[in-house]
């Protein structure tokens, strides 16, 4: 009972440290998304807003991305609900681990790309370990990117241009940091290839925004690897 005991209390050890790894990363990437979501038009009410109510780092880049460069807000709004899909097959490949009954409910809230790899890397622990280790980054996490953002618009306050720094760049640099290590499968480097290309394609006829969208047609590359090829 003891061994066990000891074993649970180093394993909660270890995943508390890997949580605040990740979300120290996590807040940088915060930090981008506050500074740079006033020049979109957004307001620091809204940017806090979304930062709790979404917390959904992709997505909240990527509208706020669509917005700075001229788009629509319902471009902006369909990129982002689109990005986020991905979440469903997260949410099935968690729900056995976080327990039942409405407790699900604010635990989805905390479903990310990283908690998500966080909690299947830790499913042959002591009991329960799954479970603790989400709620331990969920919540972590959840403070280190409303610090994030906050920090983010005193930055861009003290910033009038944000350019001048080269701050634009962060959110093609962090959508592109979150997309690499998807690229490791063949047919995920196809899928890219090709969303790139169709978005290319269009960007020179269709509003800002829009291009983005049209990208989503990519998709139809994916496919099982052909003869010769290996998921790397």
């Amino acid at each position: 009972m003891r061994s066990v005991k000891r074993t649970r209390r180093a394993e909660d050890r270890s995943d508390l440290r890997d949580a605040v790894t990740i979300s120290v990363a996590v807040g940088l990437v915060g930090v981008s998304f506050g500074a740079l979501a006033p020049a979109a038009g957004l307001s620091p009410a809204m940017t806090m807003a979304m930062s709790a109510l979404v917390f959904a780092g992709g997505a909240q880049l990527l509208v706020t991305g669509v917005l700075a460069a001229g788009g629509g807000i319902w471009a902006a709004v369909a990129a982002g609900l689109v990005l986020n899909l991905r979440h469903l097959p997260f949410g099935l490949a968690l729900a056995r681990h976080l327990g039942g009954g409405w407790s699900r409910v604010p635990a989805a809230h905390l479903v990310t790309d990283e908690s998500t790899a966080f909690v299947l890397a830790r499913t042959d622990g002591a009991p329960g370990r799954p479970r603790r280790a989400f709620l331990t980054l969920g919540v972590i996490k959840y403070l280190f990117w409303q610090a994030g953002t906050a920090g983010g618009l005193l930055l861009g306050a003290a910033v009038p241009d944000p350019s001048a720094f080269g701050l634009d760049a962060a959110f093609p640099a962090a959508l592109l940091a979150m997309l690499v290590p998807m690229l490791r499968r063949i047919d995920a480097r196809r899928v890219a290839g090709a969303a790139a290309a169709v978005g290319l394609a269009c960007a020179p006829f269709l509003p800002a925004g829009l291009p983005v969208l049209a990208g989503l047609l990519g998709t139809a590359a994916a496919g099982r690897p052909g003869p010769g090829e290996e998921s790397s």
